[in-house]
């Protein structure tokens, strides 16, 4: 038989008989109300095990009375429920102090877990209540749907955390945003946020870049470079497209996982790594541990707490929200004040949005920029979403032409094409200095491994091959780390 009183105050009297039934049934002592002050009593007498209350109540925000109760009883606790579900609510209750927060509707069965464990776990000594700063920029997530709030459930949790988190979802859901949101709500936001994207940077150069390196470490260093993690320093450094990252790259980042410090390129001293480390990726890494393309320890490091972003076919509820907020940022930007029929808004909720929010956002500019219709029509929506669907259709019948090369590619397009992505994962800044020289290691390395291997890693066939002097190739060999593979004859 539980001995425990439970404080309820909700403005919905359904409510408050259904928990005030369910909770009896369970043996608690149960006092509900309606209103804030009720509860604001009953917490200043000393009455009360456990309190749950709502956030909208007519006298007062359930949140500003948090503050209030753990200055004058630090030991009790408070678990939120409130039909405002957005990730703002989660933060907000989870930052003054809330045991737990549970969007409505509920679970009961959730909510009877929730109240024993408030009731059961060990308190953590009570932390001073900081102040709340003004909270009134946008919103960095949009959307309510039953999909959207375990992320902000997960998401409010880890905000105080440097827990090392792994965000995967298709491409367009918002990886990159949800990494935002958890530097610039958590315990690490007046650091700075530092994003790199692996897939854009050659593998010769992944070393340099992550960890910096030293005037004189290679030809072309001509002064000291201070790499991502040292860049990163007191705040988040997310490394965005792990799974691109080379497995060569993979070992130096675990070691830097497992002893919590680095040393540069050329350097001696070590560094501590003071970050915390988000990582984003589309790809199963699950199926590439399998095929030993990523491995299996740096997995389990990077994946502590596994945070998937659902794509927007299964979050079709958001659209309207999602399509407002568009909406609202191309008229802010000077572009024409539109409104969707609903019409038009069942269309968007009914498309499967192979591109996600991107594609999302994409449409509704293209709807705001190419129609003088103050009002988008259902037959507007149809025929620019037909066009998507041609495209898309189009994609897939050159799906292996896209993804691969062209056959025709020469060398020096091949060349410039990946430069160009590396300069754009950089910009507005610069890379680091000494690129000319790395840029021709990087080249240098594979086509001496390759003549070695089609002369069977006979030197003197593949000194002559090259145009080299036989101990310039030795040398080559040994500066460049070059494995000498034998191929056939």
């Amino acid at each position: 038989m539980n001995s425990a009183t439970i404080l309820i105050a909700d403005d919905d009297q359904a409510i408050r008989t259904v928990l005030t039934h369910a909770l009896g049934r369970e043996g608690y002592r149960v006092q509900a109300a309606s209103s804030a002050a009720s509860l604001w009593q009953w917490v200043a007498k000393g009455e009360g095990d456990l309190v749950i209350t709502d956030v909208v109540m007519p006298d007062e925000n359930g949140l500003d009375l948090i503050p209030r109760i753990k200055k004058i009883r630090p030991d009790l606790r408070i678990i939120v429920m409130s039909a405002q579900n957005t990730l703002l609510t989660a933060v907000k209750a989870t930052e003054r102090g809330a045991f737990e927060y549970l969007p409505k509707p509920f679970d009961l069965k959730e909510l009877s877990l929730t109240v024993r464990r408030a009731l059961s776990e060990p308190q953590d000594l009570p932390e001073e209540i900081q102040e709340e700063q003004s909270q009134d920029e946008q919103l960095p997530l949009i959307g309510r749907s039953v999909a959207m709030q375990e992320i902000y459930r997960v998401m409010a949790r880890l905000m105080p955390t440097d827990l090392t988190v792994m965000v995967t979802g298709e491409s367009g859901t918002g990886k990159e945003l949800i990494s935002r949101a958890l530097h610039d709500y958590g315990k690490r936001k007046e650091g700075p946020f530092v994003a790199v994207n692996m897939a854009a940077i050659p593998k010769e150069l992944i070393e340099s870049e992550l960890f910096g390196h030293e005037k004189g470490a290679f030809t072309g260093a001509t002064s000291r470079y201070s790499g991502r993690f040292e860049q990163a320093a007191g705040g988040t450094l997310f490394l965005d497209e792990i799974g691109d990252m080379p497995v060569e790259a993979q070992t130096r980042l675990l070691r830097v996982l497992q002893e919590s410090e680095f040393t540069t390129v050329g350097g001696r001293i070590p560094i501590k790594a003071d970050v915390r480390i988000i990582t984003a990726t589309h790809r199963d890494l699950t199926q590439m541990v399998e095929q030993g393309s990523f491995r299996e320890d740096l997995y389990y490091r990077l994946s502590v707490v596994p945070l998937r972003l659902p794509p927007l076919r299964e979050r079709s509820e958001d659209i309207p929200e999602l399509v407002s907020h568009f909406l609202r940022i191309c008229e802010a930007e000077g572009l024409p004040s539109k409104i969707i029929d609903q019409g038009g808004m069942a269309s968007l909720r009914n498309h499967h949005w192979s591109g996600n929010i991107r594609e999302l956002e994409n449409i509704v500019r293209r709807l705001t920029v190419l129609y003088s219709q103050d009002v988008i029509t259902c037959d507007i929506v149809e025929h620019e979403l037909s066009l998507v669907a041609k495209a898309n259709n189009e994609d897939t019948e050159t799906e292996g032409k896209i993804t691969q090369p062209p056959f025709n590619e020469s060398l020096s397009e091949a060349v410039e094409r990946h430069l160009s992505e590396y300069f754009a994962a950089h910009f507005p800044e610069l890379p680091s200095s000494g690129l000319y020289d790395r840029i021709l290691k990087e080249i240098e390395k594979p086509l001496i491994e390759l003549s070695l291997m089609s002369t069977n890693g006979n030197q003197i066939q593949a000194s002559k091959l090259l145009g080299l002097n036989r101990n310039t190739l030795r040398k080559k060999i040994k500066e460049l780390n070059v494995s000498i593979i034998k191929g056939a004859k």
